[in-house]
């Protein structure tokens, strides 16, 4: 039997919520846990260790105590509250749950503040229920959720937190962070083994200078996927 998805939304659109609730309840393999206006309301004081704070609405079925952060978080990227979205990210990622944006507008620098932040992906709220569902899959499995809007804030994405790669630089970068070892990406280029790593060496040290340190084949895939740099 598949694993159940756990949901939680934080957003502070009561129609949205509502509109939520009946479209992720008809779907089997995910279930919505809890909603609330706020990261604040959500975590409660101890921020992701349950209980969760007053303000969250539990689905019919569960109870504070009883919920443990939830895979995937659901956010709004502006709220009412004023919280900072890098703020809020940070702290829902703290607790283990991975984070999907969701936002009526496509902000490409926002977009791109808050994949540095820690965001697995970004939609805005006018996609169908096919998308979300799809989107939320793929961060429950490991995947970023890739979206048209985050494709094109990446392709033009130029701040200096964005490391320019050549061609070759990115294909080891890929091949090596996708799991393959460093002579296996090496032959695949049809260059030595010396050479892929000067190549891999040059992408470590243009992340340093871009002070986003990267030392270890994790730092790499978390680079991959944070810029999107596997066309996804």
């Amino acid at each position: 039997m598949a694993r159940v998805i756990t949901v939680a939304v934080v957003d502070d659109d009561r129609m949205l919520l509502d509109g939520l609730r009946a479209w992720l309840g008809g779907v089997p393999e995910l279930r919505l846990v809890a909603t609330a206006a706020t990261v604040g309301e959500l975590l409660g004081s101890a921020d992701g260790h349950p209980p969760y704070g007053a303000g969250v609405v539990c689905v019919p079925g569960y109870t504070a105590p009883d919920i443990a952060p939830p895979d995937i978080v659901l956010l709004d990227l502006v709220l009412r509250d004023g919280s900072a979205p890098t703020d809020n990210i940070r702290r829902l990622l703290r607790t283990g749950s991975r984070v999907l944006m969701i936002s009526t507008v496509p902000d490409r620098s926002r977009i791109i503040e808050a994949i540095r932040a820690g965001a697995d992906g970004y939609l805005t709220k006018d996609h169908d229920l096919p998308t979300l569902v799809a989107a939320i899959k793929d961060l429950a499995t490991g995947r970023g959720a890739h979206s048209p809007e985050l494709a094109f804030a990446c392709a033009y994405d130029s701040s200096p937190a964005r490391p320019r790669l050549s061609p070759r630089e990115r294909q080891i970068l890929l091949d090596y962070a996708s799991g393959m070892t460093l002579k296996s990406a090496a032959r695949r280029a049809g260059i030595t083994v010396h050479t892929a790593k000067d190549y891999l060496d040059r992408v470590k040290a243009k992340y340093q200078q871009a002070g986003r340190p990267t030392y270890t084949k994790l730092d790499l895939a978390r680079r991959v996927r944070e810029d999107h740099l596997d066309g996804g």
